[in-house]
């Protein structure tokens, strides 16, 4: 898979109560990916990306909201897909030290 494809397949990390409670509990990692990733994909990327080992993947469709806008009218927020990675044992992928 060429690098072009990889760096679009992780959209970023999903920072969330529950994603947080995972982190620390589980050692996985929630990320926001492409609606067009699969599971192949986006565990190469996540290996090849951070140099880890995922040891398990579960990627689930979140549905976009109705929104009400400021006039009234209704708006449908954009569908998206999360996968939750869980790391090797004693791995970890820090975020800081990557920006």
């Amino acid at each position: 898979m060429n690098q072009q494809r990889l760096y679009s397949i992780i959209v970023g990390p999903h920072v969330s109560e529950k994603a947080a409670i995972m982190a620390d509990g589980n050692n996985q990692i929630a990320f926001r990916v492409a609606n067009d990733a699969t599971k192949p994909e986006i565990r190469e990327a996540i290996e090849t990306l951070f140099k880890v080992t995922v040891e398990d993947l579960q990627v689930l469709n979140v549905k976009g909201k109705t929104k009400r806008t400021a006039r009234g009218k209704l708006r449908q927020k954009s569908n998206w897909k999360k996968a939750y990675v869980k790391l090797a044992q004693g791995q970890e992928i820090d975020f800081a030290e990557l920006a």
